[in-house]
C-alpha cells in the first residue's frame, strides 16, 4: 500500500525541477542539502524522499542523468559518407557536453553513488565502437582493428581532455592537443595520412556545439 501511495505522489515535473536545481547548485559550488535544494522552489523536503528516496539517491539519479544528456549530444552528431569525420565529431559533442556541464560531468564518473541503469554509461563506448565499425567497413581502417580497443582508446583522449580542461587545472587550449592525439590514434588504425588529417579538421569543425571548443588549426 505504501509503495502505491508513494507513486501516485510522484511527479515527473517536481523531480525535473529538483534535478535542474541540483545541477544549477552544483554550477555555483553551493553546498547541496535537502534544506538548501528545496529552498525557494515551493517543493516540501518530502518530494525529496518521495522521487529519490534520499539525498544519495539524488545524486544517483543526477549522475543517471549525466549520461542521458551525454547520450542525447552524442546522438545528435550527423552522420556522413566520413566514418572519421564522424569518430572526430563525436569526440567534440563529448568534450563539448563536459565543457558545458562541467560539475554534472563529474558527478557522472563518481561510482560512489549507484548508477540506476549502469547500461546507460556503455552508450558513449558503443557509438564509438560502431563509428571504428564504419570505419573498417568503408576500408579507413585496417581489418585486424578491434573496434572496442580502438573505442576505449579514443574514448581515453576524450575523457582525459575533458576532465583536465572541464573539471582540472588545463586552460582551454589544451584541447588543441586532441587534434594530433587523435590524428595518431586514426593513423595507427590504418588511415591514410592526408586523408585522415583532412577528415579530422572537419569533424572538429562541423560537430555539434563546437561554440563551447576553441577551434584548433590541424597539425
Amino acid at each position: 500500500m505504501y509503495d502505491s501511495r508513494v507513486a501516485r505522489l510522484k511527479d515527473p515535473a517536481v523531480r525535473a525541477q529538483l534535478l535542474d536545481r541540483a545541477a544549477q547548485m552544483l554550477r555555483v559550488r553551493e553546498p547541496i542539502t535537502i534544506r538548501s535544494l528545496v529552498s525557494g522552489t515551493g517543493v516540501s523536503t518530502m518530494a525529496v524522499y518521495t522521487h529519490f528516496g534520499s539525498l544519495p539517491g539524488l545524486w544517483s539519479a543526477l549522475r543517471q542523468e549525466g549520461f542521458t544528456e551525454l547520450s542525447s549530444a552524442l546522438s545528435a552528431v550527423r552522420t556522413t559518407d566520413d566514418p572519421v569525420r564522424d569518430l572526430t565529431a563525436l569526440g567534440v559533442a563529448y568534450v563539448s557536453n563536459a565543457l558545458a556541464n562541467p560539475d554534472l560531468y563529474r558527478v557522472m564518473f563518481d561510482e560512489g553513488f549507484a548508477l540506476p541503469d549502469p547500461e546507460s554509461a556503455n552508450d558513449t563506448l558503443r557509438s564509438l565502437v560502431i563509428g571504428a565499425q564504419r570505419a573498417v567497413a568503408a576500408g579507413r581502417f585496417s581489418t585486424d582493428t578491434d573496434p572496442v580497443e580502438f573505442a576505449t582508446r579514443a574514448w581515453v583522449i576524450g575523457h582525459g581532455l575533458a576532465s583536465l580542461v572541464a573539471t582540472g587545472p588545463l586552460p582551454d587550449a589544451a584541447l588543441d592537443h586532441a587534434v594530433p592525439l587523435l590524428t595518431a590514434l586514426y593513423i595507427g588504425a590504418g588511415d591514410d595520412p592526408a586523408r585522415c588529417r583532412e577528415s579530422v579538421r572537419l569533424g572538429w569543425t562541423l560537430a555539434p556545439s563546437t561554440d563551447a571548443i576553441r577551434s584548433p588549426n590541424p597539425r
